[in-house]
């Protein structure tokens, strides 16, 4: 290789990278650049590829050695990166551009030298991980729990019927309401028309929070009122805000909830054949819910614990990659685009910017504790075999209810099979660490409380 290198490695996961390369080299490119400029230009007076490059120098001289200088160094930087003897760690991040500290001159009399600096992946020396004590929130599965489940299970199998004519609403009723935002005139302000909306009265469902107007309404009623709702409202485009709203009551319905019993219980699946068949398939369920969420709340706090011990440096470029890739991943399942979802979230006095920086602790902490994961698979060489895999198929299929093979076809064919080993080696490393380590059950919260967050 033509130029010379060295790396200096720097705070918060950055290098640079030195580079001189010999006047010879320099000038060597010059001319090459020079040489493709005169195959392709035309110029009056000139057969196209036949203009002397002394007169593109004359009429093109202060462009072309700007842009030369920009060649160059690319050029050099390119074959210094390519070079298969540097170290993995030197490299720059795939996000990472490379950016020149000083812009050097164009001097064909003198050795051209620059630098550049770039993100590389952090690296990070695993400190104690293992004979550690930790906490974690609880709860346990409380009757009380089962037989909330229970009432969500007869409000999903509730006949829904019409209200007779006169009758008024009241909470627990099916409504549906037309509503819009009006101004002083009792004009309707633009984009606020809502129709058909349908919820439960008493339940909040409801971005203004209109259950207690609506109380009381008849159908087909129309009631204009205002709001004033709290600074701290869980909606920030109304937050502090005073609105008058124009509603009118479409229809008007009950549930009908059946009778907790057996008859119920082989309504649900034909697989209960009594009441206490229902409830010990629910207390089943419910308590494997928990289960995994224990073991999710024990793993999020042993992480924290070896993330004290393992301190890392997560480089700039890294966490506004992985916070972009959050504002993506929450605009697909949004059906918009990045822009909209920052307008929606910015619809107060907050700005984008200041939406975006809250999320970065959790981006930089998430990003830590996979650095701190990944470097405990390799060091502890977590692998997975063909029989190993093999036999998470086969239990992902008896949970699932479907055959091995098609959990395989639906894998391949969303390219999903390296996600779900990588997944499965997770698991091993997990149960590898929970093993190794002590968890003391701390604070106990309510089931209700407790899982929310999983949800």
């Amino acid at each position: 290789m033509a130029v010379t290198k060295e790396i200096t490695r720097l705070e918060k996961s950055n290098v640079k990278l030195s580079i001189t390369i010999p006047k010879d080299e320099v000038r060597s490119q010059y001319q090459d650049m020079l040489k493709d400029y005169t195959k392709k230009l035309q110029l009056p007076g000139f057969r196209k590829g036949k203009v002397p490059q002394e007169v593109l120098e004359r009429k093109f001289g202060k462009s072309l050695k700007s842009e030369a200088l920009v060649h160059i160094i690319e050029w050099a930087v390119t074959e210094v990166l390519k070079d298969e003897n540097l170290p993995k760690e030197d490299l720059p991040l795939p996000y990472s551009t490379p950016k020149v500290q000083e812009e050097p001159a164009l001097d064909f009399e003198q050795d051209m030298a620059f630098s550049v600096v770039y993100d590389v992946f952090p690296q990070v020396s695993l400190g104690q991980w293992k004979g550690l004590e930790f906490e974690f929130l609880y709860a346990e599965l409380t009757d009380e729990d089962i037989g909330r489940e229970l009432e969500e299970v007869r409000e999903r199998n509730a006949i829904v019927l019409d209200r007779d004519d006169g009758a008024e609403a009241r909470a627990g009723d099916v409504v549906t309401v037309n509503y819009c935002e009006i101004g002083e005139e009792g004009q309707i302000l633009p984009n606020s028309e809502r129709e058909d909306f349908v919820f439960t009265l008493g339940s909040g469902y409801n971005i203004y929070k209109f259950d207690d107007e609506i109380s009381g309404m008849q159908k087909g009623g129309t009631k204009d009122f205002t709001k004033t709702f709290p600074a701290d409202f869980e909606y920030p485009a109304l937050a502090g805000q005073t609105k008058k709203i124009r509603l009118t009551l479409t229809a008007l319905k009950e549930k009908k909830l059946p009778d907790l019993d057996d008859d119920l219980a082989q309504d649900v699946d034909e697989k209960f054949n009594t009441l206490d068949d229902l409830k010990n398939s629910v207390r089943e369920r419910l308590n494997k819910n928990l289960e995994h969420r224990l073991r999710e709340i024990k793993i999020n706090s042993l992480m924290e614990k070896l993330m004290e011990n393992t301190p890392a440096v997560i480089p700039e470029s890294m966490i506004r990659m992985e916070v972009d890739g959050r504002l993506r991943n929450l605009a697909r399942r949004l059906n918009t685009d990045a822009d909209t979802v920052l307008k929606m979230m910015t619809a107060s006095e907050d700005s984008a910017d200041n939406m975006v920086e809250k999320w970065r602790s959790a981006a930089e902490r998430d990003l830590h504790s996979r650095l701190i994961v990944e470097t405990l698979m390799k060091e502890r060489n977590i692998e997975l075999s063909d029989e190993a895999m093999e036999k998470e198929l086969e239990t992902m299929a008896a949970d699932t209810g479907i055959t091995v093979e098609e959990l395989k076809k639906y894998y391949q064919e969303n390219s999903g099979e390296e996600s779900l080993k990588e997944e499965v080696k997770e698991r091993k490393l997990f149960d590898m660490l929970l093993a190794e380590n002590t968890a003391k059950p701390g604070k106990r919260e309510n089931y209700l409380d407790l899982m929310k967050d999983s949800r």
